[in-house]
C-alpha cells in the first residue's frame, strides 16, 4: 500500500524557501526547517532527500516563482528604457521595504556566501544570470531600435553591467542600504552606460 502524505509538499517547500532566502543555506539547519515546517524529518527525507536536495528544491523553486515571470514581463514589454527603469525601481522597492525587506536576493545571497561549490547549485546560479542577462539584453535592443540610447552604447555590454547592477542593489539592500542610495546609484550607472533613466 502506498504511504499517503499527510502535508502538502507544496506548501511546505515555500516555507522552506523562505526560510534558506532569510538565513542562508549555511545558517540553515535541518531542525531549523522541522520546526518551520511543523513536519518531523522522516517526512522531510522522504519527500525531499537530505537537507542539500532541500536546498536545491528551494533554489529552484524561488527562481521560477520569483524570478522568471519579470524576466519574461522586461523582456517582452515593448517600451525600451521606461521598461528598465520600472524594473530597477520595482527591484529597489522590494529590497527595501515590505514583507521581505533587507533579505535580498536569494540567488545573490548564495553567489555573495560561496553556496555555490554544489555544481548543481552553480548550474541554477547561472541561469538565473543567463536569463537575468537575456531580459537586460532585450529590453536594451528594444530601446535601441527606438533611438533610446547614446550612440555607441553596446546593449550586450550593457546587459551584463546591469546585471551586476541588480546584483549590487540585492546585496547591499541586505546590508540596510536605504531606497534613496540605491537608487541613486542606479541612476549613476545607466548615465555610465550611455542610457538615461525614463521617468
Amino acid at each position: 500500500m502506498p504511504d499517503i502524505k499527510h502535508f502538502d509538499p507544496d506548501a511546505a517547500l515555500e516555507t522552506v524557501v523562505r526560510l534558506f532566502w532569510r538565513k542562508g543555506a549555511a545558517s540553515t539547519g535541518i531542525q531549523d526547517v522541522v520546526t518551520a515546517t511543523g513536519l518531523n524529518r522522516s517526512s522531510l527525507y522522504a519527500t525531499f532527500g537530505g537537507k542539500q536536495e532541500l536546498y536545491r528544491a528551494a533554489l529552484r523553486r524561488y527562481l521560477e516563482n520569483r524570478w522568471q515571470p519579470a524576466f519574461r514581463a522586461l523582456a517582452e514589454d515593448e517600451r525600451g528604457l521606461p521598461a528598465l527603469t520600472e524594473f530597477f525601481t520595482k527591484l529597489i522597492e522590494t529590497r527595501c521595504s515590505g514583507e521581505y525587506a533587507q533579505w535580498g536576493c536569494m540567488v545573490a545571497n548564495a553567489q555573495a556566501v560561496g553556496e555555490n561549490s554544489d555544481p548543481e547549485v552553480r548550474c541554477i546560479l547561472d541561469q538565473h544570470h543567463q536569463q537575468l542577462r537575456n531580459a537586460l539584453h532585450a529590453t536594451l535592443l528594444t530601446a535601441q531600435a527606438q533611438g533610446q540610447l547614446a550612440l555607441g552604447t553596446d546593449p550586450g555590454a550593457a546587459a551584463e553591467l546591469l546585471a551586476l547592477l541588480a546584483y549590487g542593489v540585492n546585496l547591499r539592500s541586505r546590508a540596510g542600504v536605504d531606497a534613496q542610495e540605491l537608487g541613486t546609484a542606479v541612476t549613476a550607472a545607466f548615465d555610465s552606460i550611455g542610457v538615461q533613466a525614463a521617468t
